[in-house]
């Protein structure tokens, strides 16, 4: 004996413990974690791509570790680099972008220290390609003139300090000849005159007194520059004995300050 068949508008019974329901099993559902998944690695994906590339060409962010830049750049300050403004480097190429226009007198640049490419530097430009710069007493001469210089601090004047290190300087004496350059005796606050060779410039640190500058290791080189600051983004008094300085110690007038 057969079940007799349901009518078209009947209501299926439940599904009794044991039983296979209608139709076949949705099997939806045991996909939404996967799809979830891949979702969020298209995401995580396109974020790190617009990181890259953001970092690679437009800005990156650069902490001021050393007082060289005092009256401009302060110790603790981070700051925002314009890396399209005099050609960004194409990763893992050494190929450029084509610049907005060259470094000029007076910028403040961020670029690879040509003594370890691995440490960036930041210092104002005072010398182009051809240029005939020199100090006395600590004033800079550009080309025969006296160079106005608003921003830069002496926390030493009663002090010139000379060395071998500024001996490199013979090499591109304006004055050329061996007398010249045996009779030449630089030092800290009287150097020069010399020529800025081509391709190259010639950096100074702010702060006169305390700065790592070319006056010690020489030009450099245009390809070793990175970018220019455009402001300060974050800006804190480093503390060694409070552990989150950076939060009780925020420098708030700095914020947003344009570097100039």
């Amino acid at each position: 004996m057969t079940d007799a068949p349901l009518p078209p508008d009947a209501t299926p019974p439940p599904v009794v413990s044991g039983e296979t329901p209608y139709g076949p099993t949705p099997r939806r559902s045991r996909w939404r974690p996967l799809r979830a998944f891949w979702e969020w690695t298209k995401s995580m994906a396109t974020a790190l791509l617009l990181f890259f590339l953001i970092r690679s060409f437009l800005v990156e962010a650069f902490k001021i570790p050393s007082g060289s830049m005092e009256g401009t750049l302060l110790v603790g300050d981070f700051l925002l680099v314009n890396k399209l403004v005099y050609g960004a480097e194409v990763p893992f190429t050494g190929a450029r972008l084509p610049a907005m226009h060259a470094p000029q007198r007076g910028d403040v640049i961020v670029f690879r220290w040509p003594e370890d490419p691995s440490k960036d530097f930041v210092k104002r430009v005072v010398g182009l390609p051809g240029d005939t710069i020199g100090m006395r007493d600590g004033v800079l001469q550009r080309n025969g003139r006296l160079v106005p210089e608003g921003y830069t601090s002496h926390t030493e004047p009663g002090s010139d300090p000379a060395g071998e290190e500024f001996r490199w300087q013979r090499r591109y004496l304006a004055r050329s000849g061996p007398s010249a350059s045996a009779a030449y005796l630089p030092s800290r606050n009287n150097w020069g005159p010399i020529i800025v060779p081509p391709a190259h410039l010639f950096v100074l640190g702010d702060n006169r007194d305390n700065s790592l500058d070319s006056r010690y290791w020489g030009f450099v080189p245009d390809s070793m520059v990175k970018g220019r600051p455009l402001l300060v983004y974050f800006s804190y008094v480093p503390d060694s004995t409070t552990p989150v300085s950076f939060l009780t110690n925020v420098r708030w007038h700095r914020l947003g300050t344009r570097i100039r």
